[in-house]
């Protein structure tokens, strides 16, 4: 498999998961004009997965370290091989209820609140799990950033003040995404072996990072069909969503929307797991999640989400960008 050795190479990638997962619910904003968000989401777990398979057969097949994929995939412990998928399992629950957070209050809300949180939980899950990273400065950083979150739900409460959702119902499913998503990504990393600095062996039992991405991305696409279906029986919002409609309604191009959604979010997910060899995974799962930081930027200046909220509501914003920064910024130092 490919190996990742240097510490820059790993934050440059790091910093490619927070573009990637800031970024591609724009593809559902995109999607949703036309059909259910539910809808688009089964495309949404095909890519996913697709991004996982093309992954596992290129990158962790060649290379000069570790295992190739279905070497790793033989040789891998029953347990460990649950645990990432059990991952895919906790964070497609987290991901939809983000979803329905995006469709209901926007990206500039639900990604600062939700995946905040989530980085704040999943930042400490990681450390106490893996033991890599600066503690002290790992929890400067997480304060850092759950004061942004606080400075976004107070600009949201005064945005939504006059709207006819009241701003408690965005923020409450923003708030159960980021307290599930924070859990995820300590099952993931536990299941990957440690690569010897030296031998470029891959610790045995355990798995590849190629492997828990292929087990994970499993996880996601076939618990789908628990929690994507439960979605459109009995939806948040909305009436029911019929699920022929995937098959009558949809055409290629809006297909194709869900999965390029998909690709791009898992291109991050696949990098950060790939980082998180060489930077730590309390490390790695933290700035990637800078993502809520560029969700807020494409729900405030491209979707213009906040157009019209009351006076003093951008110096919210503008504080919260500013502690989101200072947090990233302490983070990436904690490694040094």
């Amino acid at each position: 498999m490919t190996v990742i050795e240097s510490y820059p190479t790993a934050v440059v990638m790091c910093v490619v998961t927070m573009l990637c997962w800031g970024s591609w619910a724009n593809t559902q904003k995109l999607a949703s004009r036309e059909w259910r968000f539910q809808l688009f989401y089964w495309d949404y777990a095909i890519g996913v997965f697709l991004l996982a398979l093309v992954l596992a057969f290129t990158l962790g097949s060649n290379g000069t370290g570790g295992r190739s994929f279905l070497a790793d995939l033989h040789q891998a412990s029953g347990q460990w091989l649950f645990w990432s998928f059990l991952g895919g399992v906790i964070f497609n629950l987290s991901n939809i209820l983000l979803v329905v957070a995006i469709d209901i209050a926007g990206l500039a809300v639900a990604f600062p609140v939700g995946v905040g949180l989530a980085m704040c939980i999943g930042v400490v899950t990681t450390f106490l799990a893996t033991r890599q990273g600066n503690a002290p400065m790992l929890a400067l950083g997480v304060a850092a950033i759950l004061i942004a979150i606080i400075l976004d739900a107070l600009a949201y409460k005064r945005l939504a003040s006059g709207r006819e959702h009241p701003p408690v119902k965005g923020i409450v499913i923003s708030v159960a995404a980021g307290l599930l998503m924070g859990w995820f990504y300590s099952f993931v990393a536990q299941s990957m072996g440690r690569i010897d600095p030296v031998t470029k062996v891959l610790e045995a039992g355990k798995l590849s990072p190629y492997t828990a991405i292929v087990l994970f991305s499993a996880g996601v696409l076939l618990s789908n069909f628990l929690w994507n279906s439960a979605m459109m029986i009995r939806p948040f919002t909305g009436p029911p969503v019929p699920f022929g409609d995937y098959f009558t309604k949809g055409n290629f191009r809006l297909h194709m929307v869900g999965i390029l959604g998909g690709v791009i979010w898992n291109v991050g997910m696949s990098f950060n797991i790939i980082a998180s060899t060489v930077a730590g995974a309390a490390l790695s799962y933290g700035l990637g999640q800078g993502a809520t930081m560029i969700g807020a930027l494409w729900g405030v200046f491209v979707w213009k989400e906040f157009h019209g909220a009351p006076r003093g509501t951008n110096k919210l914003l503008g504080a919260m960008f500013l502690f989101y920064l200072a947090g990233l910024a302490i983070l990436i130092a904690s490694k040094r």
